[in-house]
């Protein structure tokens, strides 16, 4: 019996009883960075398989494309100037993130806010590239080109949507905060590295959607899908 009352004050004093809320608070921020792992390996995979088959079917002789002479992608200016939006958000929600960390309230809800409208910039000069695919005769249907630039682009944006999503609710949050412990440092965390995925994601994108045939004929022969 007395073994048995030694054996549970040793587990007792080495923290076996029930945990505390510091320990609630670290399991719910691993939890959510989990979460947030698994999504982004989730996205990841899907892009990878769709960039598979664009460059599978960029090998077929009815492929034209996208930055030929007269093509939209001939002079991709529009394409730049959105990048610099998306990497303007990647920034701002940093610089958020820093200011939680620290103690900025000020520096927190600003570099938040314009990271939303930087994004928001970056959806609306997707649609404005849309508008111009539309306009020089490079419609959806077009294309097996046109159709994959508008597929990879879109779901691109609709991700970056669903973002802003959880952006606008975080940041009715910071706005109606009166002090730094509402700030939510994991929660603003798990917006700015979804950002930084985003923004990692487009670049690759950006990339690949550009290049020539030849580029994609190199890449095809090296992936063994020649």
């Amino acid at each position: 019996m007395s073994a048995l009352r030694l054996r549970a004050a040793g587990h007792a004093g080495d923290g076996g009883g029930m945990p505390g809320p510091e320990h609630a608070v670290f399991d719910h921020a691993r939890t959510c960075r989990t979460g947030l792992w698994v999504l982004l390996l989730v996205i990841t995979s899907l892009f990878f398989l769709f960039l598979i088959a664009f460059i599978a079917r960029a090998q077929l002789p009815d492929w034209q494309a996208l930055n030929g002479p007269g093509a939209p992608l001939a002079d991709p200016w529009r394409l730049w100037l959105n990048t610099s939006m998306l990497v303007c958000a990647s920034l701002s929600l940093h610089l958020s993130l820093l200011g939680a960390r620290h103690g900025y309230t000020r520096i927190c809800v600003r570099g938040f806010l314009l990271g939303g409208l930087f994004a928001t910039g970056f959806i609306a000069g997707q649609l404005a590239v849309w508008q111009g695919f539309a306009a020089t005769g490079f419609p959806v249907h077009g294309n097996p080109a046109n159709s994959f630039f508008y597929l990879l682009t879109g779901l691109h944006g609709l991700h970056l949507v669903g973002g802003l999503v959880a952006w606008s609710i975080i940041a009715r949050r910071l706005i109606a905060a009166g002090d730094l412990s509402a700030l939510q440092p994991l929660a603003i965390e798990l917006c700015a590295r979804y950002w930084h995925f985003l923004l990692g994601l487009w670049l690759l994108l950006f990339l690949v959607l550009t290049r020539s045939p030849e580029t994609y004929h190199a890449i095809a022969a090296f992936c063994g899908l020649r």
